[in-house]
């Protein structure tokens, strides 16, 4: 009965048919195969956007499914009770999905596997969220690697095997099980009125992923080491969104920085170790779980940060109203886009945790709440980087100064004019469009006056470093 009964796919972070392991080796048996998303314990603790801008992605991939002669089938529940549901339906001899790393998903997969298991179920995990499987690249002692530069020229040279085509069609099982509806689910309802701001910036799905992809390879990657840090310059790939759900594989993406490479593109190899970061991100998450909410190093425990996210500055950061232009800008670009250039991102953390004095946790959990690629191990290990709590770390004497990145990276002020619209005669639809996503509490209109610096950057710098002596010694 196993060998003709239905596999039940288990869809995640990984809403696409190419390159994807687990639903190839499914098509390739030629059992039924029924499709399945849960909005589980794990997804219903997602931050506003993320949640919104999921719920958006399996909307598109289900038409995806659709057009191949298949369907997604929805659940709500805890995991292991609403799999346990479907084989009961459905008769499922395997429930079988791609892995995540993160501490939540490694305990639920571990409780469903363990409990599928024992009812006899072929549980079984796949590769294609990542290069390389977090325990198949390690130091010749054996651990994980803890610095960036020897992991990337650990994998650079190693091939991740060739992406996988989509299947054609998926065998349809002789009955399909009822679903919820996706609507119902209220996914977005915490994003309120931002919602119509931020859907104007989406690249929703598969289909447009790869199209974003080449036309970056067409248009961008030979100056992507170049323009990258100018957030004005539009030098990136703008594919975070996209590699957060899965609706493009890492792997699609580095063998086309490969063929660029091979082909004599100057940025090409930067883009291959962007890509390199990632995946350093859930190596150091699966070897180190306690990067996710915990200082990295157990020393910065007890280092004198500011944990009140209501307290004055810590809310005007929030809104994009500290009086320090490139990092208001860059907080209300991720308010209206939901993704946020990233040298901004290392702009906006170091004002929080450095010149503010403030938590790293309170910076993550603001991303997690706003970002629409949010991606937990990134998101950790570059809080940690900036705040010099993590591996690798930029050391917490390096202030990122915030008027000389801007001097440096944004030299005319487009970045800033793009975002910011008070005192300008006639601002942009872009920095307009901020006052039409936040909420109505905030009470901030285009014409107020613009702030002065809630705290300097030569006066921020002074604190935090005298706050760093303090506590060394």
């Amino acid at each position: 009965m196993a060998e003709t009964s239905p596999i039940l796919l288990w869809f995640r972070r990984d809403l696409r048919l190419s390159d994807h392991p687990a639903l190839a080796a499914a098509a390739a048996t030629g059992r039924p195969v029924i499709p399945v998303f849960l909005c589980d314990e794990v997804v219903e603790t997602l931050g506003a956007a993320p949640k919104w801008r999921l719920g958006l992605g399996v909307e598109r991939f289900a038409a995806r499914l659709g057009a191949i002669g298949s369907r997604l089938v929805l659940r709500r529940g805890r995991a292991l009770d609403a799999l346990r549901a479907l084989v009961a339906e459905t008769g499922a001899g395997a429930v079988w999905w791609t892995r995540l790393y993160d501490p939540a998903a490694r305990a639920r997969d571990e409780a469903v596997k363990a409990g599928l298991k024992a009812g006899g179920i072929d549980a079984r995990s796949f590769p294609g969220h990542v290069l390389h499987e977090p325990w198949t690249v390690l130091t010749g002692q054996g651990g994980c690697y803890r610095v960036y530069t020897p992991y990337w020229r650990a994998v650079r040279d190693l091939d991740p095997g060739e992406p996988l085509p989509a299947p054609a069609r998926l065998a349809a099982p002789a009955g399909w099980p009822d679903g919820e509806d996706l609507a119902a689910w209220g996914l977005g309802r915490a994003m309120r009125r931002g919602a119509a701001v931020v859907a104007r910036h989406l690249n929703l799905g598969e289909e447009a992923a790869r199209a974003r992809l080449e036309e970056f390879l067409r248009s961008r990657i030979d100056r992507y080491a170049e323009l990258r840090d100018f957030p004005a310059a539009g030098g990136t790939s703008r594919l975070s969104e996209n590699l957060a759900w899965g609706e493009i594989s890492v792997r699609t993406c580095w063998h086309a920085g490969r063929r660029a490479l091979e082909q004599g593109s100057a940025g090409a190899e930067t883009f291959l170790k962007e890509l390199v970061w990632r995946d350093f991100a859930w190596h150091l998450v699966y070897h180190t779980p306690h990067i996710i909410d915990r200082n990295w190093r157990a020393e910065w425990d007890g280092f004198p940060w500011n944990e009140d996210d209501r307290s004055p500055e810590v809310v005007a950061w929030k809104r994009g109203r500290t009086g320090v232009a490139f990092v208001d800008a860059a907080m209300r670009e991720m308010y209206v886009t939901g993704t946020m250039h990233n040298r901004a991102r290392m702009i906006v953390a170091s004002y929080l945790t450095k010149n503010l004095m403030t938590h790293w946790r309170i910076g993550r959990t603001w991303f997690e709440h706003c970002l629409i690629d949010w991606d937990p191990a990134s998101n950790a290990m570059g809080w940690q980087w900036t705040a010099g709590s993590g591996p690798d770390a930029a050391p917490y004497f390096r202030v990122f100064n915030p008027e000389t990145q801007a001097e440096r990276f944004d030299p005319e002020g487009r970045y800033r004019r793009a975002w910011i619209a008070e005192g300008q005669a006639d601002p942009p639809a872009t920095a307009l469009s901020f006052f039409d996503a936040i909420p109505e509490s905030w009470r901030m209109s285009p014409t107020d006056p613009y702030p002065a610096p809630i705290v300097g950057a030569a006066e921020g710098r002074a604190r935090a470093l005298a706050a760093y002596e303090s506590w060394k010694r």
